[in-house]
């Protein structure tokens, strides 16, 4: 006799917002093709017009990869906002359940910071669809900005508040877990109030309005010290339990949590960077620019070989991601790939090609942008795959006898 086992799914946890989070990275990494790939004169991105001007005038080759591009930001921005609204409904409901109360007394409470992460990156995924598919958005982008603004201000209240919750709980109440603590998954509120972070610095790139730049500037910056600050005692208290007790082997994806943050501080950076620079009068140089982009690719490099060293020698792939066990936390490996190769795409063009150091389109340019599109490809893949065992129908198994 034989009966069906239930998706993995089906057991909810707060870290199944990562995988609606991987699917708006992705839509993101093929706006990178359009972002450095195609003029855009007037304005720092590509809009609607330049799309439709670069497909009209282009090789078969340029009219391929804009087809591809808005095809890929489509599918994943639709899937992005349909795990995120699945996850809503699912969470709102697990929050009634004796199972939340009893999370919310672990470690692991703060995994509810992945809901907030989740919501600002589909922000940035709807303004990625209206500057893809919108003709005459730029027009009247400038009432947009102050829109998007309270948005990411109102998801970022809602961090702070659910942080709020954990931290205030911890330090008044004690109980937590410092042995368990072995893997960097309280970095994860950091990367939540840094996604809120590069959406408000965004009006500080993009406006053409000093006092919506200035106002970018600011709360940007305030959201990017926050971030530094919690993921710079949460390595240090994961690397602590981590060389005592050695890391933990479900949650060990988390050790790679560093490179998309530094990739979304990165973007943060170069967006205030640009603020300062046409409203401001404090031009970055070129050489500036590529030193703060290695600075960034390097230490995302570092936790990749450091991470990688760890889930290899724990076996991980053979167990959750190839084998007979499933893990929610899987999902956390999307992200080093897509802000790697997001990151990686803005070293090579905003950095090397500016700088002069190498030539746009050249040989080594599309030798480096490979590296990025492999990348970028096997977290499609990674996505597709994660999604069939999580999200796939469940599967004949032998029947449990009853104990």
């Amino acid at each position: 006799m034989s009966q069906t086992v239930s998706r993995p799914s089906d057991t909810y946890s707060p870290l199944y917002f990562l995988a609606s989070l991987g699917a708006g990275g992705l839509a993101v990494t093929f706006f990178m093709w359009l972002m450095h790939w195609i003029p855009h004169p007037g304005q720092p991105v590509p809009v609607f017009e330049d799309i439709a001007a670069a497909f009209a005038s282009g090789s078969l080759a340029v009219q391929s990869m804009i087809a591809i591009a808005m095809l890929g930001i489509a599918v994943f921005a639709f899937l992005n906002l349909k795990l995120l609204i699945w996850n809503l409904r699912r969470f709102a409901s697990w929050r009634a359940t004796e199972g939340f109360a009893t999370f919310s007394r672990t470690n692991a409470q703060s995994q509810v910071l992945a809901l907030p992460l989740a919501l600002a990156m589909s922000v940035n995924v709807l303004f990625v669809l209206g500057m893809v598919f919108v003709p005459g958005l730029w027009a009247v982008v400038e009432y947009l900005f102050p829109a998007a603004m309270l948005a990411f201000l109102a998801i970022g209240a809602y961090a702070f508040k659910l942080y709020g919750g954990f931290i205030g709980r911890v330090l008044t109440e004690g109980g937590f877990n410092c042995a368990a603590n072995n893997n960097f998954g309280q970095i994860l509120p950091a990367f939540a109030f840094a996604m809120v972070g590069v959406g408000l610095a965004a009006p500080a790139a993009l406006s053409t309005t000093p006092a919506l730049a200035g106002l970018g500037l600011v709360l940007s910056t305030f959201f990017l010290m926050t971030s530094a600050l919690i993921a710079t005692v949460a390595m240090i208290l994961g690397f602590r339990a981590m060389m005592e007790h050695g890391a933990n082997a479900e949650t060990a994806p988390t050790l790679s949590i560093i490179v998309p943050l530094l990739a979304v501080l990165g973007i943060l950076s170069l967006r205030q960077s640009h603020g300062l620079t046409e409203h401001f009068g404090a031009e970055a140089s070129t050489g500036e620019t590529l030193l703060v982009l290695t600075k960034f690719l390097s230490v995302q490099v570092l936790f990749l070989l450091f991470a990688g060293l760890v889930l290899f020698r724990q076996g991980y792939a053979g167990r959750f991601l190839l084998g007979r066990e499933t893990s929610p936390g899987s999902y956390a490996l999307v992200c080093p790939g897509v802000g790697f190769a997001v990151l990686l795409h803005f070293f090579i063009n905003k950095g090397l090609v500016e700088a002069g150091l190498i030539a746009k389109f050249g040989p080594t340019f599309w030798a480096l942008s490979a590296i990025a599109l492999l990348a970028q490809l096997a977290m499609i893949w990674l996505v597709l795959h994660l999604n069939r065992r999580h999200f796939g129908a469940g599967s004949p198994a032998a029947a449990v006898p009853a104990e």
